[in-house]
């Protein structure tokens, strides 16, 4: 939290909590577990488990990173446990902050317009059909420029705008 903070300082506290949310996921962790650690053979597991293929269960491996950091900082104090999540999470951290799909597209936008120096991205929205099957279409700016960069339609605000953004992202990213 506090490394995502200082690189993104201008993100809001939803952005900041994606993100987080991403990196120490367990899907992130258990990677962690598989390419840095490698720690797949050496877990100790009962007859069952072992056969089940316990050892490269996510779940497991997510729990064998959070029980090192755990028994780091128990054994070695906050400072040395600050150290080994940085060696083991920053990558992580890193690569979560580029992802589009990581994330939510709006999420994603946002972070790429403030890496690319731009403004914020800005929802303009329009909705059309009857009352009891709307369609919205989302167009996306940044900050005041009135190019669009992203039009997304969905059957509802949300669903139109993740459109939007999406097209946003790919835009930027051309």
């Amino acid at each position: 939290t506090e490394t995502l903070f200082t690189i993104h300082p201008d993100m809001n506290e939803g952005q900041l909590a994606k993100m987080r949310a991403k990196a120490v996921s367990e899907d992130a962790l258990s990677a962690i577990a598989k390419t840095k650690l490698k720690v797949g053979p050496y877990i100790l597991l009962g007859h069952g488990e072992a056969e089940q293929g316990g050892a490269e269960k996510n779940s497991i491996l997510c729990d064998i990173v959070e029980s090192l950091i755990g028994a780091t900082f128990l054994e070695h104090g906050i400072d040395e446990a600050r150290k080994v999540i940085h060696r083991l999470i920053d990558d992580t951290l890193a690569e979560v902050a580029t992802e589009g799909p990581a994330l939510d597209w709006k999420t994603s936008l946002t972070v790429k317009a403030h890496h690319l120096g731009k403004a914020e991205p800005v929802y303009h929205m329009e909705v059309s059909g009857p009352e009891y099957a709307q369609i919205f279409t989302a167009k996306v700016t940044l900050g005041d420029n009135p190019e669009i960069i992203g039009t997304g339609k969905g059957s509802s605000k949300r669903k139109a705008q993740l459109a939007a953004a999406e097209a946003g992202w790919k835009a930027l990213d051309a």
